[in-house]
């Protein structure tokens, strides 16, 4: 009974010494908390997939009410913000140049072949040092086209005939709006930081200035060491986690559509996954700088790149999407953007959760095992 007592008032002990550690250095608080909000902020307004107002050259050889038409209908799309040239090699001169991204031209027999033979053709030139930028603009440009082609048809009198009608459905984003995708999701790379990046450093911080030795001449036990270096930093990523999805929802105005109940169990078990790795990284470097480095090659930047955030793992070489199963990152996004987006998807939710579960036993059991109570 007394050795349990003993116990609870070392831990006790060992939480407020590293709480108060907390509170006494800036740059734990200002990882916490400043860098999700500048983070957030960065990707929730100066990030964006959405393609809009791109620039667009219009070259008319031969100006008539049929081409004014068509060229309206692309001054009144919110995708361009079309200029007009003279010539092609004007056009061609401000594609080189990068002030456009492409040039819709329509040559002087354009008219007379739509009305005579209904043969017309439009020249598209696209910039495509930016692949994907260039698929994009060429489905837009493609759009602008058929929706001009339809309404033409109708004041003709012509009946217009496609073979296949596309009557598309948008689920989850119907306002296919990059930042419902992109803010979920860097809730995971945050969570990351704040658990992977603080706990390795600070275990470091306490080799550099010598309190670790002074913790070893205790009668503290070495489990008693991490979980009272645990539970501070828990708490601090998982307020980290509030604010971020508080901004989500109030700042950004993302939906949440499944269980905020779900989210935080989600986030908590996440939470433990990156303080294992943490904790991990702590058993093999004694210095900060070195912890630092660490923690961005092995946790930051792959949760970055790897986890399905920005980039589609669908689309990445199957290796690498193999190598995807050892992000704990990629996961959590899955968790994240499901329950954002499309609500309690709960196969989605569970499968990856146990995921979690698996990785948090791993790594804080490597790192419970690397752990001595020795100076060597």
């Amino acid at each position: 009974m007394k050795a349990s007592a003993g116990s609870r008032m070392r831990l006790c002990g060992m939480i407020r010494k590293e709480s108060l550690q907390i509170l006494r250095d800036p740059s734990s608080i200002a990882i916490a908390f400043v860098m999700p909000l500048v983070l957030l902020l960065l990707f929730g307004y100066g990030v964006s997939l959405d393609a809009k107002h791109i620039p667009l050259a219009i070259v008319v050889e031969q100006p008539d009410a049929t081409s004014t038409s068509l060229t309206g209908a692309f001054r009144r799309s919110d995708y361009f913000t079309p200029r007009n040239f003279d010539s092609i090699q004007a056009a061609q001169q401000a594609l080189d140049a990068h002030e456009v991204y492409g040039i819709v031209w329509l040559r002087s027999d354009f008219s007379r072949h739509l009305l005579a033979r209904g043969d017309a053709r439009i020249g598209v030139v696209l910039n495509g040092v930016d692949a994907n930028q260039a698929r994009i603009t060429a489905g837009y440009i493609q759009g602008v086209w058929q929706a001009w082609l339809l309404g033409y048809a109708q004041t003709q009198g012509v009946e217009f005939r496609v073979p296949v009608r596309l009557e598309p459905r948008i689920w989850f984003n119907a306002a296919v709006r990059s930042r419902d995708f992109l803010v979920p999701g860097l809730i995971a790379v945050i969570m990351t930081l704040i658990g992977a990046m603080l706990t390795s450093m600070v275990v470091a911080r306490e080799w550099e200035r010598g309190t670790m030795e002074a913790l070893m001449v205790t009668p503290i036990r070495i489990g008693e060491i991490l979980v009272g270096k645990l539970v501070p930093y828990f708490v601090l990523g998982m307020g980290g986690m509030l604010q971020s999805v508080g901004m989500a929802l109030w700042l950004f105005d993302v939906p949440l559509r499944g269980s905020f109940w779900a989210l935080s169990a989600a986030s908590a078990l996440f939470m433990m996954v990156a303080l294992g790795m943490g904790l991990l990284i702590s058993t093999v470097a004694r210095s900060q700088f070195v912890a630092g480095q660490i923690s961005i090659v092995v946790t930051f930047l792959p949760a970055f790149i790897l986890s399905g955030f920005i980039f589609q793992i669908g689309s990445m070489p199957e290796p690498i999407q193999l190598v995807t199963h050892l992000i704990p990152a990629r996961y959590f996004v899955a968790i994240s953007q499901t329950l954002f987006l499309a609500g309690n998807i709960w196969p989605i939710v569970l499968s990856n959760s146990a995921a979690l579960l698996v990785m948090m036993l791993i790594f804080l059991g490597l790192a419970r095992r690397n752990a001595r109570k020795r100076l060597d």
